[in-house]
């Protein structure tokens, strides 16, 4: 699908808030209500738009502590790969996994409580996965930007 002007500015407008009324973004896009709703359902349709979400504060429901975790593996086969990837993605507390070249194979950004809560998860879940060979953990002092909006 080949967007235009329109459906770039309708994209970010929705990424920055999805709650906005379809006569909102015409208002806003100069377009008529219908032209925005088709729009909108065509990027639907082909996969452009995926899911829509609701973004928690993580300090209202405790989860304030990030941990990006760096991981090696013993062996880069590709049923180790497999086999670490179907587990890791079975782990609440993992919201995002990358596998990635450099020193590490994986990265892993993790949201738990506190530290106690991390050592907990790495004692009796991390670390139980198969085909781990090392972890470096890395702790977040300070957020400086974190958005899901990106103009295309």
């Amino acid at each position: 699908m080949v967007l235009d002007q329109l459906d770039k500015k309708l994209l970010f407008l929705l990424q920055t808030d999805t709650k906005k009324t379809t006569k909102e973004l015409s208002l806003k896009l100069n377009l008529s209500v219908t032209a925005v709703y088709e729009r909108i359902k065509k990027m639907e349709r082909e996969g452009v738009i995926s899911n829509y979400v609701a973004l928690l504060n993580r300090n209202k429901i405790d989860k304030s502590f990030v941990v990006f975790c760096h991981i090696k593996l013993v062996q880069h086969s590709k049923e180790f790969l497999t086999k670490f990837e179907s587990e890791v993605v079975q782990l609440d507390e993992v919201l995002e996994c990358f596998h990635v070249s450099g020193d590490y194979d994986y990265i892993l950004k993790i949201l738990v409580k506190n530290m106690e809560e991390y050592r907990e998860f790495m004692v009796t879940k991390l670390t139980t996965l198969q085909h781990i060979g090392s972890t470096h953990s890395t702790f977040m002092i300070g957020e400086v930007k974190n958005t899901t909006a990106f103009k295309l």
